[in-house]
């Protein structure tokens, strides 16, 4: 069973609080409009999941300094500029609870602030000639944009095969982990080999996070009522995909025109969900998300064991075995 989040950071405790000084300095401006919006940003803070994996990567291969703290608060500036546009992008009015910043403050207002993010990001790492970490963290950036276009893409013409999946969630969710893992062994080795293998161990957590995330999308047994949010915006993710894989030629084109042209009808929507539970396709997304998810535990037997590794093994099964 997962452990509670608190009880996974306890190896980091210190380094968090000390993050949230940190990360309050790097978006702070003289701009007041600005100031309250990142205060707002700063209150309705998540579980700070990025910044765990960043410590706890640091910690694992090497001693934190305060390059570790640099690559925290980069990639959680990119995160949350990258949040702050896709609420945009999506129309979307809330996010962990909250309101999101274009609810509260218009659609202009939340692209600047994003922006101003991403630009504080950037700076943070050229004033402190961290040229490694920016590397890592805007390559990441780039993947994210690339993978979410593709989802666009692929979402008009609904034609997406299960490689295609793969290369989107790689790109628009499992970077920013990766970046997270890589960043935090950088700021610590100059080890490419180290570096590199945190990087591939953080794409491992992310495709996992990725495919938990799609499952909530058909009311998984253990979550609840279905959502169909996925299908709604016409995403083809992993379970709807194998799903029509292993359907008939008449049935896979009677689903896609349930997407295509109902997608807004929730009685059609629930048609879709349940022919994806009838045909085990959250079953098999269940297992490519285990399987991912032992390809990382496969990463950190490199690694020597201890409580920092206890609590990123712990992390990886919180993130994958979630409930929300």
């Amino acid at each position: 069973m997962a452990k509670g989040i608190e009880a996974i950071k306890k190896p980091i405790e210190g380094e968090l609080k000390e993050f949230e000084r940190h990360f309050r300095n790097a978006i702070r401006s003289q701009v007041s409009l600005l100031d309250k919006i990142t205060y707002y940003i700063v209150r309705r803070k998540g579980k700070q999941v990025r910044p765990m994996f960043v410590f706890l990567s640091a910690k694992l291969c090497g001693e934190v300094n305060p390059s570790s703290f640099n690559a925290a608060s980069l990639v959680e500036l990119l995160h949350t500029a990258s949040l702050v546009h896709d609420d945009v992008v999506d129309d979307s009015f809330e996010r962990r609870g909250f309101f999101s910043i274009n609810a509260l403050w218009k659609n202009k207002i939340a692209v600047l602030v994003g922006d101003y993010l991403l630009s504080q990001g950037l700076l943070l790492a050229l004033h402190n000639k961290e040229f490694k970490l920016l590397e890592i963290v805007s390559a990441a950036v780039k993947e994210m944009s690339e993978g979410e276009l593709l989802q666009m893409e692929k979402a008009r013409k609904l034609d997406i095969e299960e490689k295609v999946y793969y290369d989107i969630i790689r790109g628009k969710t499992a970077s920013l982990i990766s970046a997270a893992c890589g960043a935090g062994a950088a700021s610590v080795t100059e080890d490419e080999e180290v570096v590199q293998r945190m990087r591939l161990f953080g794409e491992k957590i992310g495709m996992s996070f990725q495919i938990r995330d799609d499952l909530f999308d058909f009311g998984t047994d253990d979550v609840g009522k279905p959502l169909g949010i996925d299908i709604k915006e016409k995403k083809l993710t992993l379970p709807l995909i194998y799903a029509l894989q292993q359907a008939q030629a008449s049935d896979k084109r009677y689903i896609l025109s349930l997407i295509r042209k109902h997608h807004n009808r929730d009685d059609k929507v629930r048609e879709v969900i349940d022919f994806v539970r009838e045909s085990r396709g959250l079953e098999y997304a269940k297992e490519k998300m285990y399987t991912f998810r032992k390809e990382a535990f496969d990463l950190l037997d490199h690694f020597p064991g201890g409580p920092v590794k206890q609590a990123l093994e712990e992390l990886v099964v919180f993130v994958t075995d979630r409930k929300k």
